[in-house]
């Protein structure tokens, strides 16, 4: 599958432009004539629509905004300059403003999908049902790794009786440093103390369909009211309900933005070679085996073997590691 990557030179030259577009649009004594348009104000994008988005202004009012032509592909979360359209409602999105972090993962065709910006905190949220796949909480634990974004898991639905054997499973996580939280809205379990993990912060809610993210948001959030659907009873996935992501405000500071549920997050825009790198547990190793190009399958000298044999690594980990590493290159 080929992806087309900029090159140093072409990234400096987009970032340039985006740059000068940001300058113009925040000079007051720009000459333009803007017709119908009202003065440049800063908003926030809540959510995206195809070639629409809704922002918050500063007075905590929505307005469904279109783009200006060349600008970079937008995303909830968004920090924006735009001007309201007095004629026709809604505005005009001259902007974007710098990012302090992005989550973007590939889509079905191997091009690169915003999820959400300017986030503090990814929480992975999983469940008894849909069964969680320790490999795809790893493709999730890598994505998240390679954004510098600290991740931590929330297995959700504990009041299923799926639910001992499933944070059994998940134990390996908290034991190599990720924090590992659990909750049930049908009980109203552990959600106190999620609200408090989430209190002052940028959060985006992650994971499969069906594991609850939207039924979170309403237990959290009183009055948001998302619509949520129910597991298949034939094949125990998860059915899409959101289709597009959103961002809430917490009463007592923080958002929340809850993402569309994505049964395979891939992660066709890292590197093989980088992917080790996402196993946060492995850093003591890396780049001390014997031999430069090591596939650490087989080689002498391999320090991720040598940390297996010592049982500082698991085998688990490792073989996804290698699983991962494979399919980017089958797949390049």
């Amino acid at each position: 599958m080929s992806k087309r990557k900029l090159n140093r030179r072409q990234t400096w030259r987009a970032e340039k432009i985006q740059q000068e577009r940001l300058d113009r649009a925040k000079k007051r004594e720009d000459k333009v004539d803007h017709g119908s348009l009202g003065d440049a104000q800063s908003g926030r994008v809540i959510s995206h629509f195809g070639v629409q988005l809704d922002v918050e202004a500063a007075d905590g009012e929505i307005h469904r905004c279109r783009m200006r032509q060349n600008l970079p592909s937008l995303v909830t979360g968004d920090n924006v300059l735009w001007r309201a359209d007095e004629d026709h409602g809604g505005g005009i999105i001259e902007a974007l403003e710098e990012r302090i972090s992005v989550l973007s993962r590939p889509d079905r065709h191997g091009q690169l999908k915003l999820v959400a910006s300017n986030i503090d905190q990814i929480i992975l949220v999983i469940a008894p049902l849909p069964t969680p796949s320790n490999l795809l909480i790893d493709r999730y634990l890598v994505a998240a790794e390679a954004t510098g974004i600290p991740v931590w898991i929330l297995m959700n639905k504990t009041d299923l009786p799926e639910a001992e054997a499933s944070m059994e499973q998940i134990s390996i996580y908290q034991k190599i440093g990720y924090e590992v939280h659990s909750c049930s809205t049908h009980v109203e379990n552990g959600l106190d103390h999620l609200k408090q993990m989430l209190i002052g912060k940028n959060s985006v809610f992650v994971g499969q369909s069906g594991v609850g993210k939207s039924s979170l948001v309403n237990s959290l959030l009183p009055g948001v009211e998302i619509r949520v659907n129910t597991i298949s009873t034939n094949s125990k996935l998860g059915q899409h309900t959101t289709t597009t992501a959103r961002l809430y405000h917490i009463e007592e500071g923080g958002e929340i933005i809850d993402s569309p549920g994505i049964r395979d997050f891939g992660i066709w825009h890292i590197e093989p070679e980088a992917v080790p790198d996402g196993y946060k547990e492995f850093a003591p190793f890396l780049g001390a085996c014997r031999f430069r190009n090591c596939s650490h399958q087989h080689e002498p000298g391999c320090a991720l073997l040598a940390a297996l044999e010592a049982g500082e690594i698991s085998a688990e980990r490792l073989k996804n590691c290698l699983s991962l590493m494979e399919t980017l290159r089958a797949e390049s």
